[in-house]
């Protein structure tokens, strides 16, 4: 009677900031790209990638023999998380340094944890203040409808 191991397999937490994300032109394994389509598909600029990774933000990207950049999907996933990162208003050092902490392993999760909660709650504050400007901006269109109004009827 053959015996079989009914131990659950536990993975290790995936790092969304790593693991994939999103629809990718190429299946894994299948799924080495140029600068060229890189900067196609995520409208970033070969000068861009190329700093990116000059500044450590894009670390460990591939090269073919003959010494070309060979990006992959979890390079996609990554920038796309960059991407991201960008539009929360994080300068460029502090993006270089949690990317240095990607690098370094789990050991960084609670530091990561916490940049990324600094950074939640520093967009949840500048949305707030949107809010109150976009409130502003429709009480003012109001004024400015009603004066024009008012205008055509005298």
């Amino acid at each position: 009677m053959p015996v079989i191991d009914s131990t659950p397999v536990t993975s290790p937490p995936v790092d969304v900031c790593v693991a994939a994300g999103t629809e990718h032109p190429r299946p894994d394994g299948q799924d080495r790209y140029t600068i060229s389509e890189v900067a196609a598909y995520t409208g970033l600029s070969a000068p861009t990638l190329r700093w990116y990774e000059e500044i450590g933000l894009l670390p460990d990207v591939e090269r073919s023999h003959n010494g070309q950049r060979r990006f992959g999907n979890r390079d996609l996933d990554w920038l796309a998380f960059v991407r991201r990162l960008r539009l929360t208003g994080m300068p460029v050092a502090d993006m270089v340094h949690f990317a240095q902490l990607v690098k370094r392993g789990e050991e960084t999760f609670d530091e990561r944890r916490q940049i990324l909660e600094r950074t939640r709650r520093e967009v949840l504050a500048r949305m707030a203040e949107l809010q109150d400007t976009v409130a502003v901006l429709d009480a003012k269109i109001d004024f400015y409808a009603g004066a024009h109004q008012a205008s055509e009827r005298a």
